[in-house]
């Protein structure tokens, strides 16, 4: 990925619904000037989600989501219904494909009411207005076009445009860095790295200290020793990655203030706090409880792949419990042991009740909205939740001492680390 292009995490996502053949697809293609997605009076072409990332006037950069019909039946139907339900939690701007040759459906009706308990913005756009003798004028939050015609289409991409959040300019750690200062940035590379590319946050982080006119020092673990020995004054702060975190922090001295890539993500994310907070829970964990351990994004585990390796041997070393992962829903356990379960990709569970904590990824690859909703789902359980960077911290003693840079040292108790 280039500097200069927008992640996904980083776009508007604009999500298309509707039952089958209101058109949904082909105003998603009218929409974008392309063939995104395959057009058939078939009812049920669109058989999954279909996202793209793209440039799209007046917005800019885009996430397009085309979505299965919303009343799509048999088993496999409900499956893409619950894909398509899915698609909700990462949506930004939600577009109802309604047909303008009838009336709207009790499908329709009910994204509309789900489109309001969730107060996401959401315009109606009636298609195949070419086939009515008068076109109604549009209201505030709906809009006559015509996929076939090209009416109104450009109108439509005006109401998405002004319903859609405006980028909002937060640092991801360029406000740490004074006028002429410096960042080093510690980016280990172990076995699970992706050979040849630094990993999205580290990628991010740079561009924003470049952005901001600030210099960044990037170096190994291995090198960071003498790396500090080159400047000529202590750096501004050091970000290293959160596997690194005890091996950095006895190198960095006491005074040169010292965070991880995953804190600033949980910071720029907007959960920072919670993650605090459920850091807690990691000492209360009893014999039996079940912790889930939750990834964003899909890769290849490799073997000392963090999630599935290296938090759990981390958190046995801080439980003294045995901890390994559960191999099946009644599996018994005998005292002393802690399971743990994976979820990654865009897949997270719904039963959140039965887990003792959650320890989530930084949320890289995942948009605010979408990681918002997964705090918010993992609260409204009553289920502590903290993420890596935070959880590494705590562990191994530094919490307080990354915290200290973001001024959130204060939401720890006087006896917590």
């Amino acid at each position: 990925m280039g500097l200069n292009d927008t992640v996904s995490a980083e776009r508007v996502h604009i999500g298309f619904f509707g039952v089958r053949n209101a058109g949904k697809s082909s105003v998603v293609n009218a929409v974008t000037a392309q063939r995104l997605s395959v057009v058939s009076d078939h009812a049920g072409t669109t058989t999954d989600p279909v996202k793209k990332a793209m440039e799209l006037l007046p917005l800019g950069p885009v996430v397009i989501i085309d979505t299965p019909g919303i009343d799509d039946t048999g088993e496999l139907g409900s499956l893409r219904v619950e894909k398509t339900r899915e698609t909700l939690a990462q949506t930004d701007v939600a577009v109802l494909i309604a047909d303008a040759t009838r009336s709207l459906t009790d499908h329709d009706r009910a994204l509309i009411a789900e489109f309001e308990s969730r107060k996401l913005p959401y315009i109606v756009a009636y298609n195949k207005c070419d086939l009515l003798d008068i076109v109604p004028e549009p209201t505030e939050n709906s809009i006559y076009v015509s996929a076939t015609c090209g009416t109104n289409i450009d109108a439509l991409k005006e109401k998405i445009a002004a319903l859609s959040p405006k980028a909002k300019e937060k640092p991801i750690a360029s406000d740490l860095v004074g006028d002429g200062g410096v960042a080093v940035l510690v980016v280990p590379i172990d076995s699970a790295a992706p050979k040849g590319r630094l990993i999205l946050p580290q990628q991010q982080t740079i561009r924003d200290l470049l952005d901001a006119g600030r210099s960044a020092v990037v170096c190994r673990d291995d090198e960071l020793a003498s790396t500090l020995d080159k400047l000529a004054s202590p750096p501004d702060v050091v970000i290293t990655d959160s596997q690194a975190f005890a091996k950095v922090a006895a190198i960095v001295p006491d005074f040169v203030p010292l965070t991880s890539f995953s804190i600033l993500m949980a910071r720029y994310k907007g959960f920072l706090d919670l993650a605090i907070d459920g850091a807690a829970a990691l000492d209360r964990l009893k014999s039996g409880d079940t912790v889930l351990i939750s990834e964003g994004c899909t890769h290849h585990r490799q073997c000392e792949d963090i999630g599935s390796v290296k938090l759990p041997k981390l958190l046995a070393k801080h439980t003294g419990f045995d901890v390994r992962r559960r191999e099946a829903e009644d599996e018994k356990f005998s005292d002393g042991t802690i399971f743990f379960e994976l979820s990654s990709g865009g897949t997270f569970p719904d039963d959140l009740q039965k887990y003792a904590a959650v320890i989530h990824c930084g949320g890289c690859m995942l948009n605010e909205k979408e990681m918002m909703n997964r705090m918010e789902r993992v609260s409204a359980f009553g289920v502590p939740v903290t993420n890596y960077g935070v959880a590494i911290a705590h562990m191994t003693g530094i919490l307080r001492r990354s915290l200290v840079p973001l001024g959130m040292a204060h939401r720890l108790s006087d006896k917590a680390n």
